[in-house]
């Protein structure tokens, strides 16, 4: 697989992750737990929003409305989505059943 093929399907994965309502209710709660300057209001309207079928959300919306700072999205070259580690743990936990395991 192509590198540039490889980048956009785990754009892709990334991408539906984060508009399940259980990951948008765990990014929430890890972000109170952690972050002082966490965007609650912010959140309740992502949560409310998150059942709807309509619902986008990228990893880059969610720190810039929230102040969330357990994901990190960086465009370019040497750019990506990283994640604190719980976050990265839930994540794979998600995608892969022998991770989990």
């Amino acid at each position: 697989m192509s590198p540039k093929k490889c980048s956009d399907q785990a754009v892709h994965i990334i991408g539906n992750w984060i508009l399940n309502i259980n990951t948008v209710e765990f990014l929430g709660i890890l972000e109170q737990l952690n972050n002082p300057d966490f965007k609650v209001l912010e959140f309740e309207d992502f949560k409310k929003e998150a059942v709807l079928n309509s619902f986008t959300l990228t990893p880059k919306q969610w720190i810039q409305t929230t102040g969330a700072i357990g994901i990190i999205s960086q465009a370019g070259r040497y750019g990506g989505t990283y994640a604190q580690k719980d976050i990265a743990f839930e994540f794979a936990s998600c995608i892969s059943v022998e991770f989990k395991l």
